[in-house]
């Protein structure tokens, strides 16, 4: 229904939960991945347009305290009433009644704000990049994780991107193994590439203080870019003294939260970059928050990814297309790691960089058979309606 004061009502609240195969296992140091898990939200409203919004983790529960199905039940159960009572016109009053009833949830949040604001953008013919201030580039550099877990397919993997033009800065997970171990690892992919591609590390908290501090002046000496996340979230003085110490960048990822966490680390000195995740800030307009803050302090800005498919990336791309600086790229390849595409038309990846679309909203459709394909229960097709609502 389209209310007589001009309101959009949202009239019904969709989730789908769908399991895609990676194109080869993606090792990590907390879990190494076969398929990725996507929660895909639309959004119905009243005047015809449809939202769409996504949330991905990145091993159901091993990278973080949200998972894919419990984001579609937080929706389904304590997003969804609040949803069908707003106002789908007024995005902004909608995320702020939802951070008034909602602690944390991140995640959920980031999914609901993304298909808000696709569906604003449908009805008013903006991409979403302008709704969030305008754009100021329509290509992002985009790395790629080498994560087979073998040094020879990893090189291997690395020359046949630089042949396809498609990324010159490799990003290596490590952590898994014993400290020389890894660096021995990414010295031997270092000096394959040499001065053709940039060779950053992620170590997802897997180093205790102590080894940090030897393993960074290791990779230093092997010619490594830029170190993230090297020990726990939870030590911000730990990382404040590793940066300090550091002849390469550190940057911050799994500590950064949001807004409070970026002015925490900014006071604190204890990043050189921050790799600003939409999902993991809380939605597009707190991930620009970030943005803002890290500009103030004069930190390194890096496009960080949760491996989502399709909606969660172009949604990445929009808001990253804002940044006035974005010194060290993004990470935005997540549909690459997928065996299946979930958009009508696939994202475009060409000259090391992604092309953020210019239509309305995301700029992007869904591929309605594949969704359908790969949905995780193809028979049921769970929506919460104004009409359920007022039976209950």
């Amino acid at each position: 229904m389209q209310y007589e004061n001009g309101m959009i009502a949202i009239e019904r609240v969709e989730t789908i939960i769908l399991d895609v195969p990676t194109i080869r296992p993606h090792v990590l140091a907390m879990t190494t991945m076969y398929r990725q898990t996507v929660c895909l939200l639309r959004l119905h409203c009243a005047d015809g347009s449809i939202g769409i919004g996504e949330a991905t983790t990145i091993g159901g529960l091993s990278y973080g305290d949200e998972s894919p199905e419990g984001i579609k039940l937080a929706i389904d159960s304590y997003f969804a009433p609040l949803l069908l009572v707003g106002d789908a016109s007024r995005p902004a009053m909608i995320m702020a009644a939802l951070g008034r009833s909602i602690v944390g949830n991140h995640f959920a949040k980031c999914a609901v704000e993304t298909a808000l604001l696709d569906a604003q953008g449908k009805r008013t013919g903006l991409a979403i990049s302008e709704l969030l201030g305008g754009r100021v580039r329509d290509e992002l550099p985009v790395l790629w994780t080498l994560a087979s877990g073998s040094t020879a397919d990893d090189i291997a993997e690395a020359e046949t991107m630089l042949d396809l033009r498609r990324h010159k800065a490799f990003k290596l997970k490590i952590g898994k193994r014993a400290l020389v171990e890894d660096v021995t690892h990414v010295g031997a992919i270092k000096r394959a590439l040499g001065d053709r591609a940039s060779i950053r590390v992620d170590i997802n908290m897997a180093w205790d203080e102590t080894t940090a501090r030897r393993g960074v002046a290791m990779l230093a000496d092997i010619g490594c870019d830029l170190v993230e996340q090297p020990i726990s979230r939870n030590n911000r003085e730990g990382m404040a003294r590793l940066r300090a110490l550091s002849a390469i960048p550190i940057m911050a990822d799994e500590a950064l939260h949001g807004p409070e966490d970026a002015f925490d680390f900014a006071r604190s000195a204890a990043a050189d970059v921050f790799a600003i995740k939409i999902e993991q800030s809380g939605g597009l307009s707190a991930a620009k928050a970030v943005q803002l803050i890290a500009d103030a302090a004069g930190i390194g800005l890096y496009g960080g990814t949760m491996l989502e498919a399709g909606v969660g990336t172009i949604a990445s791309a929009h808001v990253f297309a804002t940044f006035p600086s974005l010194a060290f790229g993004t990470e935005l390849f997540g549909p690459l790691l997928l065996t299946e595409e979930l958009l009508e038309v696939p994202p475009t990846y060409s000259n090391f960089a992604l092309s953020v679309p210019s239509g309305p909203g995301l700029g992007i459709a869904l591929d309605e058979d594949c969704i359908t394909f790969l949905r995780r229960d193809a028979a049921a097709r769970p929506t919460i309606s104004i009409a359920a609502m007022q039976k209950g």
